[in-house]
Formats: C-alpha cells, structure tokens, sequence
C-alpha cells in the first residue's frame, strides 16, 4: 500500500485513437465554451470554432439573439465559413454553389432551385447546434441530447466555490476584455487540464505567482478546499506581476472575497480566476494529441477598458504563469510517449482532484451509451 495514486498512462496523452474518443465521447457530448458573446455584437456577425471534429459556426441574428450551427452547406457538403470570424450583411453563402442561408439559418435562396416546386426549403436549413449563454460567453454543445447543463458547468462552479452568487458577484457578463492573447500549445489538453488543478509545481516555477500568493508556495492548490480562496500576501496591494495596486474592487464582489484569488476548472475545456479587480478566462480547443489552443481573456469593468487605463501590470502576472504553465506542459508532452512512462506516473495526495479527473475522463471513455 502507498499514498501516492497512479495516473495514467503515457497512451493516453499520445495515441491519435484516444484522442478521436475523446472528441467523440468528450467534447462533442458536453457542453463547450465557444465564444466570448460581446466578440458578436452585430446582426451577422460571426466566428467559427472547433467542437470535437466538427466546425461550428456561432452569429449573430437580426433578432439579436446568438445561434450555432453547423458549419457545413447541406447541398454538397462544402464548409460554409472558411474565415475564423467576420460579418455578412444579410445571409451566408456557401462559396461552392452560392446556397444562401439567413442569420437563422434557413435555405433562402439556390440557383435554379425556383425550378424544383417539389422541394421544401425548410428541411434543407443548417443543422442547429445547442447554444446558452451563461457568464458573457456562448456554451455549445453538439449532442440531441445535452448533459443538464445546470449539473455539468454551473455544478462544477457550485463544487468549488460553494454556491453560483459567489461568482455571479463578478458580474461576468458586464464586463469587457481588455486583453486577449491566444496561445498554441505543444501538448495534450489534458496535460494543461492537469496542471491547473494542482499547485505542487507553485513553488518551483512560479516566483511571481507565489509573491503575491505566498500560501501556493506549500504546494496546496485553491481548489482543494471548497469556497476557499488564496489570501494575498501582507505587503500586496494587488494582482499584478509586482504585487502594486491595480483597479478599483469589481461591483459586487464581497468584502470576504477581496484581496483573495478563487481558481474554477469547468471541465472540460475551461479555467476561471477570480481576482478583487479583473477575471482570468481561459478555453481551450484540443486540435491534436500533442496540440492544444488556449484562449485567454482578461476581463475588466467597462469602466477600465473605455477609459484605456494601463492593464500591463495585471495582464503580465498570468501571462506569465500561462507561459511557466505551458512550457511546462510542452516538457513533458515527449515524455509520455517514453517506455519510461508507458505505466504512467504518480500523484501525490494533494493532487487527489487529478485522479479523480481522470475517473471521470475514463468513465465518459469507457460508458458506451453516452
């Protein structure tokens, strides 16, 4: 018998046939954060991501409501979209044999098709994929039959922090990105997954982080504990890479949840981080074995993005411990395909969340009737 629990093996982060089940079994069947909403605040404005192996495309309407779609024309199959994102004026127009579609999705228009009576227009509109917006951002998902989302995203919020108004308190959905920055990562996503969740690696490759956090330098992640948040250090006036005051505390945000950083893994592609001031979002979009995409928005008060005031000092603290992060990350990507780790490795106990990551990984994998 040992305390230290094993995870999986080297496989799991490299064969291209789990990956494929897990674009299936994973990322096509739950629910999936696409889209910051703001990003679209236009009828016919749009922006296709990767879902799984699908392309979805994500607009804007005339009615001002968010849609998602399919991505694909049903006449021959042609991807309707091949731009990341953009505006159309009135439809969209498959760049192959010009079938039109609405902002709502429905065939308005083919050549010759006025000449076939015999056709419904209506059963050849795009296929619709779920959409519901939900902390400023547009969640997917590809399934007929979509997971609760209240269990599945607002649940994994409720396990962390204990109840949905302790993050309701940032007001997420008023405020605005003041940075963006996307990064292309050489490595698996669970990888990235599993080095947010644990903070044994803090002390090691993190020196600002632990400045302005000193009780990460024991090695216990926030999520360990539920409703607990990391207190800033004695001499920290802020969030920033040199610890100096940054803005004005968010709206909202308790007295008890000032000067203290909250860390949310909303499996299975997002990270939310909660700051007195600003809010850390980060997507992921898993685009191979060893390739992972990550999206990060830093999120301030309307206020603080109109005016232009100077978000460097903030922005550069979890810029930098992205970059510490994934670098990491890439490290050890290699690795797993070495007979050294074909087993896998170890977790400590303070790492225990990650085991149970992965039980809840192996059991979509396993469950063929999800």
């Amino acid at each position: 018998m040992t305390s230290l629990i094993p995870t999986l093996g080297g496989g799991y982060y490299t064969d291209p046939a789990i990956f494929a089940a897990e674009q299936e079994k994973i990322f096509e069947r739950q629910w999936f954060c696409a889209v910051r909403s703001a990003d679209l605040p236009s009828a016919g404005d749009f922006r296709t991501v990767r879902v799984g192996r699908e392309s979805v495309l994500v607009s804007r309407g005339r009615d001002g409501g968010l849609r998602a779609f399919l991505n694909v024309c049903r006449h021959r199959g042609a991807r309707l979209c091949t731009e990341e994102s953009g505006t159309v004026k009135r439809a969209f127009q498959c760049p192959y044999h010009a079938w039109t579609y609405g902002l709502d999705g429905k065939l308005i228009a083919a050549p010759n098709l006025a000449n076939l009576p015999d056709i419904d227009r209506s059963e050849y509109g795009l296929h619709t994929v779920r959409l519901r917006e939900w902390l400023g951002y547009a969640w997917v998902c590809l399934a007929a039959d979509p997971p609760s989302f209240d269990a599945d995203v607002e649940g994994a919020v409720r396990e962390r922090l204990g109840d949905l108004e302790s993050i309701e308190r940032y007001g997420l959905d008023r405020l605005s990105v003041g940075r963006r920055i996307t990064y292309d990562v050489k490595a698996n996503w669970k990888l990235i997954v599993e080095n947010f969740m644990e903070c044994y690696h803090c002390a090691t490759i993190h020196p600002e982080l632990t400045e302005v956090l000193p009780e990460f330098a024991d090695g216990y992640a926030a999520q360990y504990y539920v409703g607990h948040g990391a207190e800033f250090g004695e001499a920290v006036d802020g969030f920033t890479i040199d610890g100096t005051t940054g803005f004005d505390r968010l709206d909202g945000v308790a007295d008890e949840q000032d000067r203290r950083y909250y860390a949310i893994t909303i499996r299975p592609q997002v990270f939310v981080n909660l700051v007195p001031d600003h809010v850390i979002f980060h997507r992921m979009y898993p685009l191979a074995p060893d390739r992972t995409v990550v999206e990060c928005d830093w999120l301030y008060s309307e206020e603080v993005v109109a005016s232009g005031r100077d978000v460097s000092r903030s922005v550069e603290l979890f810029h930098r411990v992205n970059e510490q992060d994934f670098d990491a990350c890439e490290r050890c990507q290699p690795a797993m395909a070495s007979r050294a780790y074909r087993g896998g490795g170890v977790l400590m106990p303070s790492e225990h969340h990650i085991g149970e990551f992965h039980s809840w990984l192996l059991t979509r994998l396993e469950d063929e009737t999800r």
